[in-house]
């Protein structure tokens, strides 16, 4: 099985926004740059009154766990996913790690399949695809099959989901593999450059916002701690099956109720008996340099952000205003960008239900480094002006980001996952309300959102760079506080 661990923080999102050729939005749904018009009075982009909205049907089983249904008969293919609360957000340093490392054990023996290979030629037979992801606040699965075959499918997510055998051979193997992961991870620059930035931000508890995972932890992990896990979080009260693609709403509902209707439900509710922690907020700004082998300069900023159920108003400016920013044709483009001070630059918010990271991120040359983070805090000082920003401006990112959600489902087996990331942080509810609530964004709530969470707020600001640069330019941490 091919599994892989989301990006970590908002940091590595930005980081590959500005290596690639493509942009990354809130929740970690991505579309293509968009082209630089020839001029800033490109007519903006306009939202039609109303843009098609997912029409997502809801069922909860008596047992707790949710069944998402969004129905498309364009193609034969259909995806199942099953969605759990669980993640590095669940992990004391005791754990971290180990909701990744289930990860990799979910599709490996279990009650109705001897072994992998077993597995793998039945699979084979139904031409399907498979992995798994493990991010801060979900952990997902999923069968994307030809729609004859979603009955096997259904059955398959079961036996996976209820009945794991946790073979000891193939858990020694798969120890290593996820410790390999780490090693890739460990092999790259970047990775110091987040981590630097978890540490501070999150400084209390850096587990929580590590769902990659620590290697001693899963060096040492048992298969009794995998029981653990099942136990806390893999329960129906917890987890949300989410089917989408060439199915009937109303056959799928039959197949889930016997299924997984009797799966036994918790009686205590996970995050009840074992609460989320609370990130204190930072007591003071501050500002390091990461030595790193590194041809360029990283300058990343990082704030605390909103929360979900805390500050949800917040959540939907701090898109609009991202997406306001990241255009072409924004000030804080050409201001950065245009006069050559940077190479890339980006600032973006990551919804998350237990405090959603904000972070600015530039990349420019060693020469001008010290300028450009001056220019940075420039800019983040004037983000509240009247002028900062025009009101075509902010009606072309709503529109925008409208569309992105019209894009992102021409693949529903990927739009899949986006819905399980929803439900997971934000709950339905927010999902659904999502666009009309994008829609009513006001400069007045950019305003709250910027002197709320940014502008005169502690922060962490971190510079990747070289030995050779650092010893040239002597790049001091209060300057990359802003002082």
């Amino acid at each position: 099985m091919e599994s892989y661990v989301k990006r970590t923080v908002l940091v590595t999102l930005l980081l590959f926004c500005l290596l690639t050729p493509s942009t990354l939005l809130a929740g970690a749904v991505q579309q293509p740059k968009p082209t630089r018009p020839a001029t800033s009075a490109t007519p903006a982009a306009t939202a039609p009154a109303r843009l098609p909205e997912a029409k997502l049907i809801s069922h909860v089983l008596p047992n707790g766990l949710e069944v998402i249904i969004l129905e498309d008969h364009s193609i034969p293919l259909v995806t199942i996913e099953l969605a759990v609360k669980n993640g590095s957000y669940t992990e004391p340093p005791e754990l971290n790690g180990l909701s990744h490392l289930y990860e990799h054990m979910f599709f490996k023996q279990n009650r109705a399949i001897a072994n992998a290979e077993e597995y793998l030629r039945r699979i084979g037979q139904m031409g399907i695809a498979y992995n798994g992801t493990t991010r801060e606040e979900v952990v997902d699965y999923y069968f994307t099959t030809t729609s004859p075959n979603i009955r096997t499918a259904m059955q398959f997510m079961k036996d996976a989901a209820r009945y794991p055998s946790f073979d000891e051979r193939e858990f020694v193997r798969e120890k290593e593999v996820v410790i390999g992961e780490i090693d890739r991870n460990e092999s790259n620059p970047f990775f110091y450059l987040n981590q630097e930035m978890n540490s501070r931000l999150f400084f209390k508890y850096p587990s929580r916002k590590n769902p990659l995972g620590n290697r001693q932890t899963v060096g040492g992990a048992t298969t009794e701690m995998m029981r653990l896990i099942q136990q806390r979080y893999y329960v129906p009260n917890n987890s949300a099956l989410v089917i989408t693609g060439d199915v009937v709403p109303g056959d799928v509902l039959k197949m889930a109720q016997e299924f997984y209707g009797d799966w036994p439900k918790r009686e205590k509710d996970p995050f009840v008996e074992f609460p989320l922690v609370e990130h204190p907020p930072l007591a003071k700004s501050e500002g390091a340099v990461v030595l790193q082998p590194v041809q360029n300069v990283i300058i990343n900023i990082g704030w605390h952000g909103p929360s979900i159920g805390k500050d949800n108003p917040a959540t939907y400016a701090a898109d609009v205003f991202s997406f306001i920013l990241r255009q072409p044709n924004s000030r804080f483009q050409r201001n950065l960008v245009d006069t050559g001070l940077v190479t890339a630059v980006d600032l973006g918010y990551y919804t998350q239900r237990n405090v959603g990271p904000i972070a600015l991120i530039a990349q420019t040359t060693p020469d001008k480094a010290r300028a450009a983070i001056k220019a940075l805090y420039d800019e983040v000082a004037h983000f509240n002006d009247k002028d900062y920003y025009t009101d075509e401006q902010l009606e072309s990112a709503k529109a925008l980001l409208e569309a992105d959600d019209l894009y992102s489902r021409e693949k529903l087996s990927d739009y899949t996952h986006t819905l399980s990331f929803w439900w997971a942080s934000t709950g339905l509810d927010y999902f659904r309300g999502y666009l009309p609530r994008l829609r009513a964004t006001s400069r007045a709530d950019i305003s709250r959102y910027i002197t709320t969470y940014i502008q005169g707020k502690p922060h962490v600001g971190l510079a990747l760079m070289s030995n050779e640069a650092q010893s040239k330019i002597k790049i001091q941490p209060e300057e990359l506080m802003g002082q």
